[in-house]
């Protein structure tokens, strides 16, 4: 059998991880087994373990397709003017980060994770869920933390009380639309969520402004 070429392996590994997706999302991932992911993928369980370990493997891999890192998000904007506006920096990120969000892969992903997923074997969907959120709590302290010594951040609002309340919002924004994302679009409503939230943390204008 001839070698498959570096583009082929990836789309055939590409393939697997739809698969994933689509049995994982009908079934739960306790209860998929690779050999269901390969016969939906329409290949053999031996392709399965030439691109993955075994399940945990291939489901950090599905992950690792929407990860939306802040740092990332940011940097995706490419806008240098933004190290001296950090609270328009978190709010074009999150706007972003909203965007992908309403994409049905990313959708369909962290459905899964949130509620399509047990402790299983080395799969820990909280352990994954609060390395997520701490990671981009982190990332707002630190935004938060830039505004503050620029100047624009309330005075009696420290940074990682702001981050902490953020960090809360788009949390249960987040569940809200995951539950019901036909009803609304996370763009919009949480647009004004979060534009409404940082217009609160920021300094009062000046008198006369």
């Amino acid at each position: 059998m001839a070698r498959k070429t570096k583009a082929e392996a990836a789309a055939t590994r590409e393939a697997l991880l739809d698969a994933a997706e689509a049995v994982f999302l009908e079934k739960g991932v306790a209860r998929t087994s690779l050999e269901q992911i390969a016969r939906h993928a329409g290949m053999t369980r031996g392709a399965v373990y030439w691109h993955f370990r075994n399940k945990a493997d291939l489901f950090q891999a599905m992950l690792q397709r929407v990860r939306m890192p802040f740092r990332e998000l940011v940097e995706e904007i490419g806008d240098p003017s933004l190290a001296e506006r950090p609270l328009e920096a978190i709010r074009l990120a999150i706007r972003k980060g909203f965007e992908r969000l309403e994409q049905p892969r990313y959708r369909r992903v962290h459905a899964i994770l949130i509620h399509h997923c047990e402790v299983f074997g080395d799969i820990d969907p909280l352990a994954m869920q609060n390395e997520m959120a701490e990671e981009a709590c982190g990332a707002l302290r630190d935004y938060f933390a830039c505004a503050a010594r620029l100047g624009q951040l309330r005075g009696d609002l420290s940074p990682e009380l702001a981050a902490s309340l953020m960090q809360s919002m788009l949390g249960g924004l987040f569940h809200d639309w995951l539950r019901n994302h036909e009803r609304f679009s996370i763009v919009e409503q949480g647009m004004v969520l979060v534009e409404t939230q940082l217009r609160l943390v920021a300094p009062p204008p000046a008198a006369g402004e």
